[in-house]
């Protein structure tokens, strides 16, 4: 065991304010992120837990976030059949209207614009989320009948088997979903029947993106290519996992969030520099006549500087752990109440880099301290 680690292990009161620093810096940022995330994963969970391998989207439409619709000629659906591999293709027509509700008792009346999520209701239909049991499936059959997620049932101030009025038509609620959630707009379910009998049914010549299924999903790449290929520059074929980083990587790319998480990485920085040099410079100190000790005995400046520059090191490793565990409980405490949260890959690694530069940093921050530990002072 290193001396640094040794000296970290048996004195780790000194160092528990830059650990918890460093955690407070990443769990600042990862939180953003994954709340930021967790939007994209409830507005796309119907296509990700669909049967569909592919989705068909305009030419010059990038994502499903902020794409100001996605017609496409109607004409498009019959032509994706004739691919050999396909087995349905449904247009995924969603829409928006306004919802109030009918309080009981004297509860709170909401009158407010919800999204309303379409979905097939034929068995194995290429739409429907392969994670619905077949009652919520049953249910969806009824005229006017809406699926809501257990998450948007205070939003919406109903509850199973209330009714509410939906662009003037009364909806009722006939089933209950579980992990669901849409933490922008509230949301709502039904069945494409029942989007046409409250007025959202789509134009005639238009339809929205396609949902495709096909023989063999572990082809799908192959697919996308050869519906690519013969394209002609009217749509653009995804994978439903392709189309699931754009949406996230959108998100992302919002000027309002840039602005938020650029803030964030700055202000994570200069906290976590701020008190981890502090600290560390205070725990050196401390530990001054221990320094000064292996200077009599011959330890050079230098050795002395690797030893501080060590320790910052593990002192980021701790923030990291830390920090892992503080994500993890918001992680958890988050789904408990059936928010969504995603912390993709590419922003975990980096936020490890810059907690480990922050650990760096103050370490290089800390070693002017060493010019006190002079050997003389143990004679005093």
């Amino acid at each position: 065991m290193s001396l640094a680690l040794a000296t970290l292990i048996y004195e780790w009161r000194r160092y528990t304010a830059a650990i918890v620093a460093l955690a407070f810096s990443g769990l600042l940022i990862l939180a953003q992120v994954g709340m930021f995330t967790g939007i994209v994963i409830g507005i796309s969970a119907p296509i990700d837990r669909s049967r569909a391998s592919i989705m068909i989207l305009p030419a010059k439409m990038e994502s499903l976030v902020n794409s100001g619709g996605g017609a496409l000629p109607a004409r498009l659906q019959p032509q994706i059949y004739m691919h050999p591999e396909v087995v349905e293709v449904a247009s995924w027509n969603n829409g928006g209207g306004r919802w109030v509700n009918r309080p009981k008792d004297g509860g709170k009346a909401i009158d407010t614009f919800i999204n309303v999520n379409m979905v097939d209701t034929r068995p194995g239909a290429a739409t429907l989320p392969v994670d619905y049991p077949e009652s919520i499936r049953a249910a969806l059959l009824e005229p006017y009948a809406i699926a809501i997620d257990e998450s948007q049932l205070k939003r919406l101030g109903v509850g199973l088997g209330d009714s509410a009025s939906l662009n003037g038509k009364t909806v009722r609620v006939r089933a209950i979903l579980h992990g669901y959630p849409d933490i922008n707009n509230p949301s709502v379910t039904m069945s494409r029947d029942s989007m046409r009998l409250v007025g959202m049914a789509t134009k005639t010549d238009e339809t929205g993106p396609l949902m495709v299924q096909i023989k063999d999903p572990s082809r799908a790449e192959i697919v996308r290519d050869q519906l690519n290929a013969t394209s002609r520059g009217v749509y653009r074929a995804w994978t439903r996992e392709e189309l699931g980083e754009k949406n996230r990587s959108a998100v992302m790319e919002q000027q309002i969030i840039g602005v938020f998480l650029t803030f964030s990485l700055f202000l994570a920085f200069l906290i976590g520099v701020g008190i981890t040099s502090q600290t560390l410079r205070g725990a050196i100190l401390s530990s001054i006549k221990e320094f000064a000790s292996l200077r009599a005995l011959g330890v050079g400046m230098g050795s002395l500087r690797i030893i501080v520059m060590e320790l910052s090191w593990w002192v980021g490793l701790a923030g990291l752990a830390a920090t892992a565990v503080s994500v993890t409980a918001v992680y958890f405490a988050a789904e408990n109440m059936s928010v969504p949260m995603g912390f993709p890959t590419p922003w975990i690694i980096g936020v490890s880099i810059l907690l480990l530069v922050i650990s760096g940093a103050s370490g290089l921050l800390a070693l002017g301290i060493l010019k006190k530990s002079q050997p003389a002072d143990l004679l005093r």
